[in-house]
């Protein structure tokens, strides 16, 4: 029998811990076991695997993402435009993401924080507003503090991930200025690191339906079904805030500054971004994004065959987007009021953690862990968010890699390739 692919499976687990939490709610028991009690335990055992990757897939993944951009010279002119794009189009994902999440605020219903429909209590909203308050009180100099932290071992073990990603940046960049021989031994070794570490995750996320349904059916039992009420909310924000960067920026950018046409690149795209959106990964669409980019757009092999494979691992529009809507609703959820020193904080670890997601399924739930820790929100609160979390990772996937194809067209253009999108 065809294995489910794993969106099916999700979609399943949802539907039943619906029903389940429905049926028993929060006094169900079986041999004196209530099932409360089991969904807690299941979901934050997947809660737990998941915090157990940051560390390691993130420093390892920034580490050979920007050793390898840095090896062979490859950052001259055409690595800098590269950089440049990835990271301006980054920040304006995030950007549209935070503005779209403070216009809609899905986290508020009927006026009022969304926490005991989706059954957070009084006295942990409580704990986690004084937390938070802590941290926003602090200005724009305490972030950067943050970022260069005075021992790494004790800031990923407290999960100060601001200055393990700072690390990750200058390690993976000086690995590439020493002896020939000794920065291919680590190349190697992180690379082994990132190779183990994408192969534990993809391990961790085929429990994701059991996670899901744990988490899920928790919340079902302790407020009921009005707790999809926010979750839809959120999940319209999210797609409203990825149709405007889809669909408004980068067409944009491909007309202002590529001088091409954008319908012929959407047609030019579709195989790969309809491969993009049902794999739900931009590394394993990363062939076909190559082929449509060089049969269909005209872009040179030189120029795809660098911005593309970069773009997989470090450019992610659409989850940067995600991460940034995720943590602003969970915020308002909590009926926390973020100041600009905490949204400027979500802004800027949402631009660095993209550097460092793995470009496979689900892996964005790592990053999110990564942000809620930096304001002082609990990594238990993208329980609920699991819900939708599939069906948002296949549009954002498709987002991810409509940016690096535009950013491979764009490149190209400027670097005087012609004849690009002429059929």
């Amino acid at each position: 029998m065809t294995k489910l692919k794993l969106h099916w499976q999700i979609l399943i687990a949802l539907v039943l811990a619906v029903i389940a939490g429905t049926l028993t709610g929060t006094e169900g028991a079986l041999f004196g076991l209530r099932f409360y009690d089991v969904y807690a335990f299941v979901g934050q055992l997947f809660l737990n695997a998941l915090k157990m990757l940051i560390v390691p897939l993130i420093l390892s993944s920034i580490i050979v993402g920007i050793g390898g951009i840095g090896s062979g010279g490859a950052l001259g002119r055409l690595g800098g435009r590269t950089l440049l794009y990835y990271a301006a189009t980054s920040l304006i994902a995030i950007l549209i993401g935070l503005v779209v999440v403070n216009a809609v605020a899905p986290g508020v219903v009927d006026g009022q924080p969304a926490r005991e429909v989706i059954g957070l209590s009084e006295e942990a909203a409580g704990a986690v507003a004084a937390r938070v308050e802590g941290r926003s009180a602090g200005d724009l100099v305490d972030i950067f503090l943050r970022m260069v932290p005075t021992n790494i071992v004790a800031a990923a073990a407290e999960g100060q991930m601001l200055g393990l990603i700072t690390f990750g940046l200058l390690f993976g960049f000086f690995m590439t200025r020493i002896e020939e021989a000794y920065a291919e031994a680590m190349y190697n070794f992180w690379q082994g690191v990132f190779s183990v570490m994408m192969r534990i995750t993809e391990w961790v996320m085929r429990f994701a339906p059991i996670g899901v349904f744990g988490l899920v059916a928790k919340v079902v039992a302790g407020t009921g079904l009005a707790a999809f009420v926010p979750l839809l909310w959120f999940f319209l924000s999210v797609l409203a805030a990825l149709a405007l960067h889809f669909g408004l920026v980068m067409p944009l950018l491909l007309k202002g500054v590529g001088r091409v046409s954008p319908l012929r690149h959407y047609r030019a795209m579709a195989p790969a971004l309809l491969t993009a959106f049902s794999t739900s990964s931009s590394s394993a669409t990363l062939p076909l994004t190559m082929e449509c980019v060089e049969k269909n757009a005209g872009v040179s092999n030189r120029t795809s065959s660098f911005v593309l494979p970069l773009g997989a691992t470090v450019n992610m529009d659409g989850t940067a987007l995600y991460e940034c809507v995720a943590a602003m609703f969970i915020a308002q959820a909590y009926g926390i009021e973020l100041g600009f020193g905490a949204q400027f904080t979500i802004v800027l670890t949402a631009l660095l953690t993209s550097i460092g997601v793995a470009g496979i399924p689900a892996a964005s739930l790592v990053a999110i862990s990564i942000i809620l820790a930096a304001i002082g929100l609990p990594a238990e609160a993208i329980g609920l968010i699991l819900a939708v979390d599939r069906v948002l990772d296949m549009c954002r996937t498709a987002v991810n890699v409509f940016s690096d194809s535009c950013g491979a067209v764009i490149i190209a253009r400027l670097s005087g390739e012609k004849d690009i999108l002429r059929k």
